[in-house]
Formats: C-alpha cells, structure tokens, sequence
C-alpha cells in the first residue's frame, strides 16, 4: 500500500495524523521498534535464552517479520463475548481451524486465541505460526452476568501444545483486581521459568469510571497506569485499547496524578494520549499494541488504518485485530490485515 493509499483511508484526517510534531514527550526518549529490538531490549534483561527465542519468534514471523512491529490476530471472543455474537457473522469461524488459517494467509506474526482453540491444531500448525495461549477469560454464560477474569488451564499445558507465549487479561480497578493481579504475576513468572513470552491485555473496568455521563475507561491516565502495572509484573507486550479522551483521574477524584500529565505530557492529540500510554510502557522498553476494536462494518479499514498509524507514529509496536478481520469473508479479512501491516512497513511513516 503507497502513502497516498493510506492518506485516501485517513481521508480529511491525514495531514493531522501524518504531519503531527509530538511535543510533549520527546520521541528520543523513546525505545522504538526496530529490527534490533530483542537484542537492544530484551538481551539486557532478566529473560531466560529460552524467552528471547520466543520473543524473536514473534519479532521474526510474518509480513512484519524484523521490523520490530507485530500484527497478531486474536479471537477469543468465542467466550468473551459468547461464540454466537462472534462467529454468526462468519459462520466458518465456528471451526477452529479456520482461525489459524486466516493468521497464516494474513501474514500476521501469531495468532491468540483459547487453549481449546490452539490444542486441537497445536500438531498440525504450531510450528507453522507462533501460537499465543489466552490463559484467562471472563465466562459470560452466568446469569446475571458478572464480569471477571478466571483461569481456564495451566502455562504448562500451553507450553505443552508448543505456545511460544501466553496471553492474560486483568480488569484492573474491578473489585477482583487483586486476584487476577497476583494470578497473573505467578502464571507470567512460571512462564517466564518455561521459556515463554507474556502479554498482558490491561483493561480497565469499573462502574467508578463512568462519571457525569463521560466514559473515562479508554481515558488516557487511566489506561497509562494500568499499562504500568503490566509491566510491573513484568508483562514483555502490553495490549491497550486506543485513549478516547483523559482527565480519568480528575473525575474520578480517586487515586493520584500530577497537574503536569494534563499540562505538559499530553495534548488532546490522539497521537500524544497513546504516547503517554507508550511512556508508561517503560518509554517503550515493553511494546505497546492497541487492539482493533469491534466491527462495524463500513469503515472498519479506515478505523484500523487510523489505529495504526497513531500506534506507530506514538512509539507502539503494533496492532492487534481480530473482530474486524474474522467477521468479514476471507479475502475482505485478509485485506485489511495487510492494509494495517503496510503502515508499519511505510518507512515514511515515523515518530512523531
């Protein structure tokens, strides 16, 4: 995809996203993807040789392969969101084979989905597409529904079926935050012991998080410090969704923050929210990837274009997308897999 292509897609926001000088933290302080990364990064860390050959197994496979970018294809919506509200869409997606194969035909670097869904192919594809075991889930069959994040299996077992990593999730500011912060921190550290990367999706949630009507959930302090956890427990990727606004903390009037997040580390700019989520990353040391957000349809690869080019100009290392490629027909799902990979293979396209 040429530069004009994805001007075309970001349509009137172009020259916003594309010519933004980032002023409010510098982009040489951050650690940015590159085909070193692994080396520059994770070499001079506490990862065991065996981890680092799982991190350059994700770094080094598909169309992204080297870069220091990651595109990886995640469906464990089946229970997140129930297999019905997923897959009615695309009904192939039912089987799961069908999941790893549009990984593979849309060149992404992994796939991420359920022990279920990896185990019953693990023979047959494992060593064809690093595999990422999402170890936690939020069971969403209970009535009332209740929103947690429980185990569905053991490291060992995704180490057993050949995962080059394993994924979590943690509702940070949810009354089970606690749990899922120490379950979590142990699965990664055994993981970690196994030789396998961890990635965290670090979510929050929290009815307190909703104030006057304004949703802060996608607020850019509160998902900064939720990042910041992440890679407290040491989470090697940090899985984010995109800021929607900020000032989270100000509402909420819990916890603390600094006047100078609001005055001298962020603008409203979409590229300086998601650089302050990068900077609690550890300045980028942990990569960041925004995830692609539920499909809607028409604008979907507009959507992910956007996502991508203000994840990679903001110092991320990537996108992660699933919904809005599994709920099109192949060809629609590949393409736009690979409209979001040609953002990060546009050299042209640089830190802000």
């Amino acid at each position: 995809m040429a530069q004009s292509n994805i001007e075309s897609l970001l349509g009137a926001q172009a020259e916003y996203l594309l010519n933004h000088n980032c002023t409010t933290i510098h982009k040489d302080m951050i650690h940015a993807p590159g085909n070193d990364f692994v080396d520059r990064i994770f070499a001079q860390t506490n990862r065991n040789p065996q981890v680092l050959r799982s991190l350059q197994a994700l770094y080094g496979h598909g169309r992204l392969a080297n870069t220091g970018y990651l595109s990886i294809l995640p469906v464990d919506q089946g229970i997140e969101h129930s297999a019905g509200a997923s897959f009615a869409p695309n009904p192939i997606y039912f089987d799961s084979e069908n999941i790893i194969k549009l990984a593979i035909e849309g060149g992404c670097n992994a796939v991420a989905s359920t022990y279920g869904v990896l185990a019953m192919h693990a023979r047959k594809y494992a060593h064809k597409i690093p595999f990422i075991v999402k170890i936690n889930h939020n069971e969403f069959l209970t009535y009332p529904n209740k929103f947690d994040q429980i185990m569905f299996g053991s490291v060992e077992d995704a180490w057993n079926l050949g995962a080059v990593a394993v994924g979590a999730t943690i509702y940070f500011g949810s009354p089970e935050s606690s749990r899922q912060i120490v379950e979590v921190a142990q699965a990664f550290e055994r993981a970690h012991e196994l030789g396998m990367a961890t990635i965290l999706w670090c979510y929050t949630r929290s009815e307190g998080f909703k104030v006057d009507g304004v949703d802060y959930h996608a607020s850019a302090d509160l998902t900064a410090q939720a990042n910041h956890l992440g890679v407290t427990i040491q989470a090697d990727i940090i899985k984010q969704k995109l800021p929607t606004n900020n000032g989270g903390y100000l509402a909420t009037k819990h916890g603390k923050t600094s006047s100078k997040v609001y005055s001298d580390l962020t603008t409203d700019h979409p590229i300086d929210l998601t650089r302050y989520q990068v900077a609690n990353c550890y300045m980028g040391r942990a990569g960041l990837i925004n995830s692609g957000g539920e499909s809607k349809g028409k604008g979907d690869i507009e959507e992910a274009v956007f996502t991508a080019v203000v994840n990679k100009r903001a110092g991320g290392s990537g996108l992660i997308l699933g919904r809005k490629a599994f709920q099109k027909p192949v060809k629609e799902g590949v393409e736009l897999l690979n409209s979001v990979q040609e953002v990060y293979l546009d050299n042209s396209i640089t830190l802000a």
